[in-house]
């Protein structure tokens, strides 16, 4: 049974949901159908909409957390209206101690190719203050990274129509009552701001997605609103049908993305006169292209475009009604300028009735802030929490990242500080402030203490394991470091589209240490044959036959990671030393100078660790 499910960057996108194990969601929606009616009225005299429940959302970076609990351990999951399941992560249901079926044919077909999914059945699983059993979840998929267990998909938020309003922290499922075909965009009002209207396909449980049309250049492409997808995303043959190419003006490369399977997909920045969606255009826009393959979907309308909109998805209706909030529309690591504003959707006034009450709601619409990198605002709001609830330390951790977003680390250190004082066995808090510490002083012993301390209370599948190694790395603690990257791969089938990348890391630990040299080459190799033609593995192994003294293996390995990009200094430095071994000095002294400068510390960084002429 193959089903599609394409994972951008932690998030799923549409397909079929298993049918052995039954429909969780019939459990949703009786439950939801006893909510009591009542909500803000619409223009005829009859309608109203039913507020069934309310998620709050605190925004992680670009990610809509929100908090679940399975067998009555709390969980954080990404809110991904793009998953047409929910799911857990392998280790997540491996902490869990669930136990998976995988006696049947379910793979998931996603950007990084196929990956084999099991399914888990979680007895107890409470959300919006109700508890469900024996609810279905597919486990599959990569680490997502920091706290997050897996999604959750369109099961739960299909079951209503939905309202998006992670500006303000919250997803709401509604029910209009007696609506017919009124417009449900009931803020839209009290603020004065222009509604569009989008049509989109009506969703069944073999076709949940939210999917509509939208225009690129005047070209017709097919979009997916994916809260899941961290920043929109436009496949790379849409580009092409619109007139733009890799090679086109003004286009620049945008890093790589990742997706189901162990794939990693390259990605452009590249501008587009136009891209109209509903009632709104937006002109002299860039979007991030990349060679997708989604089947019959051009775009995911990722969580960038629901932080600058409030979008209302009336399933009832088939229609998508949303409203401009003010800011970018899409969030790129890569642009050369700000695109206009939308024409149809002038920045509204602010609305009254959404201003929050209490520390919570505060706090919530400061990460939104901070996920828009408008700091200032965010930090108004993180301050008003920290306020109102002076002995919650995730407020505090949370406008420490809101005061290194806006360049403020010694404030920032000490809401480390706090969050750590009111919660110390706090793991986000801890690899926060080492962090901090480790690019502000270099504290070796500061920040060892930090992560030992991160490191007692951590699960040892814990995904934070990965940025705790390379902080011991990072301090010269290289014993510690192999142990940290261990306890991640250990917990992780190889399929991990971040396992090459684990074992580079602890291949790159155990070569600077200079121990455990075989171990280091089989970590090197295995990276090698999931991502090949990678600079930085190339680079590692490199070091390793260097220490093991097969001068012309770690000069081929050079060589390769230096046509791959020309600019590392490692590689310069450890060619111009096997050179330099062999007898080619001035080879190796050429090296030696690129080498240093591009980092002029580096000979001294190098014989440190026992690497020297």
């Amino acid at each position: 049974m193959s089903r599609s499910a394409g994972l951008l960057g932690g998030v799923t996108t549409a397909g079929p949901a298993p049918r052995r194990h039954g429909a969780p969601w019939r459990t949703f929606l009786v439950i939801l159908a006893l909510a009591t009616p009542g909500g803000p009225p619409l223009q005829a005299a009859d309608c109203h909409l039913a507020r069934l429940a309310e998620l709050p959302v605190t925004m992680s970076g670009m990610r809509p957390m929100v908090h679940a609990s399975i067998n009555g351990t709390d969980a954080l999951f990404i809110a991904d209206s793009g998953a047409f399941f929910n799911s857990l992560t392998p280790a997540a249901a491996a902490a869990f101690k669930l136990h998976l079926d995988s006696s049947h044919d379910l793979d998931m077909r996603g950007v990084g190719g196929k990956a084999q999914a099991s399914l888990t059945t979680v007895k107890a699983f409470s959300i919006w203050g109700q508890t469900y059993p024996n609810v279905t979840f597919v486990v599959l998929g990569n680490d997502l990274g920091g706290e997050a267990v897996g999604l959750l998909g369109q099961n739960v938020f299909r079951v209503a129509d939905v309202e998006y309003d992670l500006a303000n922290g919250v997803i709401r499922l509604m029910r209009p009552l007696d609506c017919n075909s009124l417009p449900l965009a009931y803020w839209a009002k009290a603020t004065a701001q222009g509604v569009s209207v989008l049509d989109i396909r009506t969703v069944s449980r073999e076709a949940p997605a939210t999917r509509g049309v939208a225009y690129l250049n005047g070209s017709k492409i097919q979009v997916e609103f994916d809260t899941g997808a961290q920043a929109s995303f436009l496949s790379l043959a849409a580009a092409k049908r619109a007139g733009v190419a890799p090679d086109s003006s003004g286009v620049v490369a945008g890093g790589s993305t990742w997706g189901v399977g162990t794939r990693v997909v390259k990605s452009w920045i590249a501008p587009f006169q136009s891209f109209k969606i509903g009632d709104e255009e937006i002109r002299n826009t860039r979007l991030r292209v990349g060679e997708l393959d989604l089947l019959d979907i051009d775009m995911l309308i990722g969580a960038d475009f629901f932080l600058s909109h409030r979008i209302y998805v009336a399933n009832s209706q088939s229609k998508l009604y949303f409203t401009y909030n003010g800011g970018p529309v899409f969030n790129l690591a890569v642009a050369h300028r700000p695109e206009s504003p939308p024409a149809a959707a002038a920045a509204p006034a602010a609305d009254t009735n959404d201003q929050p009450s209490d520390a919570a709601g505060f706090a919530r619409r400061g990460t939104a802030f901070a996920a828009r990198r408008d700091f200032t605002q965010a930090i108004a709001d993180l301050s008003r929490a920290c306020e109102l609830a002076p002995t919650e330390a995730s407020y505090f951790y949370q406008r420490g990242l809101a005061l290194v977003g806006n360049r403020q680390p010694d404030l920032a250190l000490a809401d480390f500080d706090a969050a750590i004082k009111l919660k110390a066995d706090d793991v986000p808090s801890l690899i926060a402030r080492a962090t901090l510490r480790a690019r502000r002083d270099g504290s070796v012993a500061a920040v060892t203490a930090d992560v030992d301390a991160a490191d007692r209370v951590a699960p040892k599948e814990a995904p934070e394991r990965l940025a705790m190694g390379e902080l011991y790395e990072n301090a010269g603690q290289h014993a510690a470091a192999v142990a940290q990257y261990s306890k991640w791969i250990d917990a992780r089938s190889r399929d991990d589209v971040h396992m090459s990348e684990a074992m580079n890391l602890r291949c790159w630990a155990r070569a600077q240490w200079g121990q455990e040299l075989d171990e280091a080459l089989a970590d090197c190799n295995t990276a090698l044959r999931l991502r090949p033609d990678t600079a930085a593995y190339f680079g590692s192994r490199g070091l390793v036959y260097l220490r093991r003294s097969n001068y012309d293996k770690a000069i081929a390995d050079y060589d390769a990671a230096l046509r791959l990009q020309p600019n590392l200094a490692w590689s310069l430095y450890g060619r111009g030393l096997a050179r330099l071994r062999k007898g080619d000095s001035t080879a190796g002294q050429a090296d030696i100078a690129a080498a240093t400068a591009l980092r002029p510390g580096i000979a001294a960084e190098a014989a440190k660790k026992g690497i020297s002429p």
